[in-house]
């Protein structure tokens, strides 16, 4: 059978659209993880109240975080098992996500149990609910990582950050509520929220550099709230206490609420760009379904048109022709080849144009790839860093901040000279 021309085109059309039919799919797949983040993070902060009072505070606003979790949980796993079928197209490194996340899941209910019996603190429920959430926020990385539109692509690393901005802005309400409730300074937990007020503005600003406009403005203006006012006093009372000072825990309401206020603007946002989202994807689909339509009538029209050197061809072989003394024999074209169809100037247009916009696509892309690859190299330097020094990871992100600075290089490439160190330099160490 012979291949044509006209079929490769719209198969190409239709792959587009089957593309941008599942870049839709992905979307309320990162939807429902980073729902679940925010009921999580919620969950998340007024656990930490609660067990740092004994139980004598929050006890309602646990329960009313509980009620709102656990029909998305319920939601994600379902899409969890969906993701199983290979219309949807997940990865081996998605499922083994998937999987690592449905670990922590299923630890959950016992969590929750050692929460109501008051047999776990609040710093290890922080840090059983982080675990989880980062998981989420690795999965929604993933679906970003996947992307192959341009538009599309750019709009999810905004949203990768902005969740990532969001998770360091929710577990510092978790620490700072914590410290404030305990009404004692810890110098180690003081230095965790400093750490997570840098990663918030990192994040936040890769956040502003993808997202449209209206949704960057949007959260410039936030920033000149009295409540972010009121959000900087108390982390500087928070972060500037002598360790063992004693803190004002009549604060602890005023932290949790200046901080919630913060991370709801966010979550408005979330829920914004994730529409924005639908939007594009949707436009994309009816522009490429509209292509796919204007390219299919073009073919037909040039099957039903000849283009007029067909016509000469045509005169040559009309018996009629030889009949006609001035008519100019018009010869074939000699080739070694097998005879292929001729190509009109309107396919091979229609060729250019999609190859070029294609083109486009590419180098537009190449931005988004290189967000989404920094934050890749950077987490895993500061995890080869915690592996083999056996640091936290604010000391890891610390000593590539340090050796950034030393040197004069970018973080970018302070992180991948890290990944390509021997362990024997690491274990040199003292």
């Amino acid at each position: 059978m012979f291949l044509s021309v006209s079929q490769l085109v719209l198969r190409a059309k239709q792959l587009e659209i089957d593309a941008v039919r599942q870049l839709a799919g992905r979307v309320e797949f990162a939807d429902v993880i980073g729902q679940l983040i925010h009921a999580l993070q919620r969950e998340r902060g007024v656990t930490s109240i609660y067990l740092a009072s004994g139980g004598q505070r929050f006890l309602a606003e646990r329960q009313s975080a509980l009620e709102d979790a656990l029909p998305i949980e319920t939601t994600l796993r379902k899409l969890f098992a969906e993701q199983l079928e290979p219309a949807q197209g997940a990865t081996a490194r998605m499922l083994s996500l998937m999987a690592w996340v449905l670990l922590d899941l299923d630890t959950l209910a016992d969590l929750r149990v050692q929460i109501d019996q008051r047999t776990t603190t609040a710093h290890d429920s922080v840090a059983a609910f982080s675990r989880l959430i980062a998981g989420l926020v690795e999965l929604i990385f993933h679906v970003a990582d996947a992307a192959l539109h341009p538009g599309i692509s750019r709009l999810l690393v905004a949203l990768v950050h902005l969740v990532q901005g969001k998770e360091a802005a929710g577990q510092e309400r978790a620490v700072g509520a914590h410290l404030f409730a305990s009404g004692a300074s810890d110098d180690a937990e003081q230095q965790r929220v400093i750490h997570l007020i840098d990663a918030q503005e990192r994040s936040l600003r890769v956040f502003e550099e993808f997202a449209e406009p209206a949704l960057r403005e949007r959260w410039q203006r936030h920033q000149l709230t009295p409540n972010v006012a009121l959000l900087e006093r108390l982390r500087r009372t928070l972060c500037t206490a002598r360790p063992g000072a004693v803190l004002d825990t009549g604060l602890s309401d005023s932290w949790f609420n200046v901080s919630s206020e913060r991370i709801t603007e966010m979550w408005q946002v979330q829920v914004d760009l994730v529409q924005c989202l639908r939007q594009v994807c949707e436009a994309q689909r009816q522009a490429t379904q509209q292509d796919l339509q204007d390219s299919e009538g073009l073919l037909k029209q040039l099957r039903d048109n000849p283009p007029p050197h067909t016509h000469a061809v045509d005169q040559f072989f009309n018996n009629n022709a030889a009949e006609q003394p001035d008519a100019a024999p018009v010869l074939p074209a000699m080739s070694d080849g097998p005879s292929q169809p001729p190509q009109s100037p309107e396919l091979v247009d229609l060729l250019k144009t999609q190859s070029a916009r294609l083109a486009s696509m590419e180098v537009e892309l190449d931005a988004a790839r290189r967000a989404l690859h920094e934050r890749k190299v950077i987490e895993r330097a500061k995890g080869a860093l915690m592996s083999r020094l056996g640091i936290t990871e604010d000391a890891a992100f610390r000593a590539l901040q340090k050796a950034s600075m030393d040197h004069n290089r970018k973080l970018l490439d302070v992180a991948e000279a890290t990944l390509t160190l021997p362990d024997l330099a690491f274990a040199a160490k003292p």
